[in-house]
């Protein structure tokens, strides 16, 4: 099983990440695959900066590329249950199904397996994600409410070309969207309450 989770910053998925890796899921963020582009073409790794990496790799190789090679990971790995977090394009969620659908892009590297693969959205109200951003004081996050909202903006895909970030336009594609409004155990239950019907 691959479960893609997609959703603004600070919504909640690296909370869901922590529950999936307790049932015994690796994980494999995309941003992963743009630090190790960034690493490659000598660029620091800061998030406007690799936001542009992440960008250039799609303009270049496709708008689902992060995906693909986190993908190729997945199956080379040998493991069969994984997460990936930070799915930014529709295109990348066409990716992850390329692998339930066998297609052609995957076929011989499947080896037999039979994957299933879902897409999770996270929907948490804007105000709160923004209180959240600021409370949780990473390193990486803007520091102020103006800069969070621009950055949830273009993460949404305000001002994004069609192969860059696009989260609004993944949140249509979801198989399942998970509220976190509330608390950490109300965001735990209600994904456990949809995980549990599916594993």
């Amino acid at each position: 099983m691959i479960i893609g989770l997609t959703g603004s910053m600070g919504c909640g998925k690296g909370e869901i990440v922590k529950i999936l890796e307790k049932e015994g899921f690796s994980y494999i963020t995309l941003s992963m695959m743009v630090r190790e582009e960034a690493r490659k073409r000598g660029i620091e790794e800061e998030r406007e900066k690799l936001m542009e990496v992440g960008n250039s790799m799609r303009r270049e190789e496709g708008a689902g590329v992060l995906a693909r090679r986190a993908v190729a990971k997945i199956l080379a790995s040998g493991h069969d249950k994984w997460v990936i977090d930070g799915i930014r394009n529709p295109a990348e969620i066409d990716e992850v199904r390329k692998v339930e659908e066998k297609k052609a892009d995957f076929i011989g590297v499947i080896d037999g397996k039979d994957f299933r693969s879902f897409i999770v959205g996270v929907n948490t109200e804007r105000e709160l994600l923004i209180s959240r951003i600021l409370s949780r004081a990473r390193e990486s996050d803007a520091k102020t409410k103006d800069e969070i909202v621009r950055k949830i903006d273009r993460e949404l895909g305000v001002g994004e070309p069609e192969d860059g970030q696009q989260v609004a336009k993944c949140l249509q594609k979801v198989d399942v969207m998970i509220d976190n409004n509330g608390t950490l155990a109300e965001l735990s239950n209600g994904f456990l309450d949809w995980y549990n019907k599916v594993k």
